[in-house]
């Protein structure tokens, strides 16, 4: 990417997505209580109380203008597809889609991700298709307590800050730092509105897509990156195992998930400090080891 790393730059960034991610958000809920698009309390949710949903447009509106002031022209068609994610996630906000249509999208992206992205065989291709279809489905599954999902996005794009090459990989990161952290300051414990089906999609897409660049440009090695986002896909991945070897009805939604757990013990703000804390103390420190040492990336991963 052509957009300068400098910090004074990726200040102006932060700052601006920050405030245009809070306003953009703020004015989303008034709309959205205005309209009545309400996340309905049920038996499978973690919430207690009607909230509005599809707060998500107040980062992703941000994220994609700084691409494109940024002059970030190569992007578009991954763009146009995340955009397609989102508007598909809107929709389902707004009345529930079919599952099929969802992931036939779904491996429309990942496939164009896999195959557009990289140069590698098709063994290569096809694996990380598979894995970018599963991201952005799982960024949808762990998107169920106050903060976590926008808190995931934050700390991956603030890793490949403070680890990555800033000159390939400084416009999104910082874009997706200072977007979601002002979409935060109201989805923060306890949430006044949710991303909803939009905005997780539009992470898990984003995100996915571009840890897959970062590693095809030599921003970020791709084990790093797996271990920054090893929270939400060790988690989902785990607890689809179980339900599978347990004969549970694995494709319903449920709240087995272990954050989910916590979450009724603690509370979903600790939870999320938990698994933020987690990230910066744990993952972080690996995910330089995986740079600085690739020989012994299975120990760090």
């Amino acid at each position: 990417m052509t957009f300068s790393g400098t910090v004074p730059t990726g200040t102006i960034v932060l700052i601006g997505t920050m405030v245009a991610g809070f306003g953009l958000t703020a004015s989303i809920r008034m709309l959205a209580l205005r309209i009545r698009l309400l996340a309905l309390p049920n038996a499978r949710s973690s919430h207690a109380i009607p909230t509005p949903t599809s707060g998500g447009l107040g980062f992703i509106v941000p994220v994609v203008g700084v691409l494109l002031w940024a002059r970030e022209w190569q992007a578009a068609p991954a763009l146009a597809l995340v955009a397609l994610i989102a508007a598909l996630g809107l929709a389902d906000d707004a009345r529930d889609l079919p599952r099929t249509l969802r992931l036939v999208v779904h491996l429309g992206v990942a496939a164009w991700c896999a195959f557009a992205l990289t140069e590698t065989g098709l063994g290569i291709g096809a694996t990380v298709m598979v894995g970018i279809a599963w991201w952005i489905n799982l960024y949808n599954f762990m998107d169920g307590i106050d903060g976590i999902a926008a808190a995931q996005a934050v700390l991956f794009a603030a890793g490949v800050l403070l680890l990555g090459d800033p000159g390939v990989s400084a416009p999104l990161a910082w874009a997706l730092v200072g977007a979601c952290a002002g979409f935060l300051l109201l989805n923060w414990a306890p949430a006044r509105i949710f991303m909803g089906d939009a905005g997780s999609g539009f992470l898990g897409a984003m995100t996915g897509c571009y840890a897959v660049w970062l590693w095809q440009n030599d921003g970020l090695p791709p084990v790093a990156g797996l271990i920054l986002l090893l929270g939400f896909w060790l988690d989902a991945t785990y607890t689809l195992v179980v339900r599978i070897l347990t004969r549970q009805k694995f494709t319903e939604a449920h709240r087995s998930h272990l954050y989910q757990i916590l979450a009724r013990q603690l509370g979903h703000g600790r939870t999320t400090l938990l698994f933020a804390a987690h990230a910066v103390i744990w993952l972080m420190p690996l995910a330089a080891a995986a740079i600085k040492w690739p020989s012994w990336n299975p120990v760090w991963v």
